[in-house]
């Protein structure tokens, strides 16, 4: 009994031998459309996703620079040199300058987001963060390219985040 379901088992199995010819120019046909739906969409997008990556990024450094002033029980201020970098400084004198001993830390957006620019607000002093985690004042950061804006906000809690 088990030598016949094996004897037929084998015989099915002889039977496959792949696929055809005209199930893989079909298979390659249905996936070439796909992607000629899709490739227009993915492209169209691309600055949109710049824009939200270099928006976290900006946000990521701003974290940053907040809990390293609670983890060294500083002073960090986070400066907009130009229109597309920031500088991250730990102020250990607390008068707001880069002085020896001082250590600071830029980041250039366009780097990895071309195209992205950076504007802090008018009137809005530069993102202080203190050894308890607080910031200096609220201060509004907007982070730009040709699909459109984000708006980072650093409210006088030290509390971060992208509208």
């Amino acid at each position: 009994m088990v030598q016949k379901f094996t004897s037929q088992l084998l015989a099915l199995a002889s039977d496959f031998h792949g696929f055809t010819m005209t199930e893989l120019l079909v298979s390659m046909g249905i996936f070439t459309s796909l992607i000629a739906i899709a490739a227009p969409n993915f492209i169209a997008n691309r600055p949109a996703r710049q824009l939200n990556g270099a928006a976290r990024q900006v946000l990521s450094e701003l974290m940053w620079a907040r809990s390293r002033a609670v983890e060294e029980n500083n002073q960090f201020i986070v400066f907009f040199p130009t229109n597309h970098s920031l500088t991250i400084l730990d102020d250990n004198n607390g008068n707001g300058t880069a002085d020896a001993g001082e250590w600071t830390r830029t980041r250039d957006v366009q780097i990895d987001f071309p195209g992205v620019t950076l504007t802090k607000g008018l009137g809005n002093p530069d993102p202080t963060f203190s050894p308890r985690g607080t910031a200096g004042g609220t201060t509004n950061i907007t982070v730009a390219n040709p699909s459109g804006n984000l708006t980072i906000k650093i409210n006088a809690t030290g509390v971060v985040r992208i509208d």
